[in-house]
């Protein structure tokens, strides 16, 4: 890959990870509109890694609060917290796109990475989104969440697995439609994407190692950097203007981008 591609690519990763508008979209049709050979899966996951070491970095003092509470509270259940509640919850919340990711991994890597697909997922889980953002109640936050609760935005994660749809985007949705304020919806979302990045990565890191197909790791590794970089400067401000600004600008952005693809890809 040249060195102009990864830069583009990783930092468009970075950017829309944690964003409501499908960093694998982006991933996706970048080629396609530039130009440029698909990059493949392994770089979409190297990328993915940078933006994980980004939520982690930035949530390090939570992610060891949660991790050292659940630990404690499997040891002695009289010594359980708030934060390793929220550790259950994170775990509930992975289960179904784990499920989902090991039965419908060949059909994501073929048939649904499309214009079309990508365009129809970008429309509608927009429109999804706006009305969850204006009739929501916004009133809990994250440590409100129940296993039930915890359920419904696992499914949702799940759903983001179809290019398009957007993992943030559908996890926050959920997270909006159960009375979560727009900041603890998008904490939970950042928080339980650590656990999911990691299962996808490693499935494919894994496959990578065993691949008898040379593998540009050099791209794969300076594609993570610059992933990391953006990503962790995308968590903070979008964690700190959300409460103002709302959902509406992520969603004229994907109805435009939908609408856009359709006419650009489609006869």
């Amino acid at each position: 890959m040249e060195l102009l591609q990864i830069f583009i690519l990783a930092a468009l990763q970075g950017l829309t990870e944690f964003l409501p508008i499908s960093s694998s979209a982006h991933l996706i049709l970048a080629p396609l509109v530039l130009g440029y050979a698909d990059q493949g899966l392994d770089f979409d996951i190297a990328v993915h890694v940078g933006s994980l070491l980004a939520v982690i970095s930035y949530f390090r003092k939570e992610v060891v609060s949660i991790t050292s509470d659940f630990f404690r509270s499997l040891v002695n259940p009289r010594a359980s917290s708030a934060d390793s509640h929220l550790g259950w919850m994170i775990i509930v919340a992975t289960i179904p796109v784990g499920l989902f990711g090991l039965l419908m991994k060949s059909l994501v890597e073929t048939d649904l990475r499309t214009p079309l697909v990508i365009a129809i997922t970008t429309i509608s889980f927009g429109v999804v989104l706006l009305m969850v953002d204006l009739l929501g109640r916004h009133t809990r936050d994250e440590y409100s969440i129940k296993w039930t609760d915890a359920l419904v935005i696992g499914i949702f994660q799940a759903f983001a697995i179809i290019p398009g749809t957007s993992r943030s985007g559908a996890t926050m949705t959920a997270g909006l439609l159960l009375g979560l304020s727009r900041e603890a919806a998008s904490r939970f979302s950042f928080l339980i994407s650590i656990p999911t990045i990691l299962m996808s990565g490693g499935l494919v890191t894994l496959e990578l190692i065993e691949s008898a197909n040379p593998v540009e790791w050099d791209s794969l590794f300076i594609g993570a950097g610059l992933s990391f970089v953006t990503a962790y400067l995308c968590i903070h401000f979008f964690l700190r203007f959300i409460e103002k600004i709302g959902m509406l600008p992520f969603v004229i952005y994907r109805l435009i981008l939908g609408v856009g693809i359709l006419y650009i890809f489609l006869p």
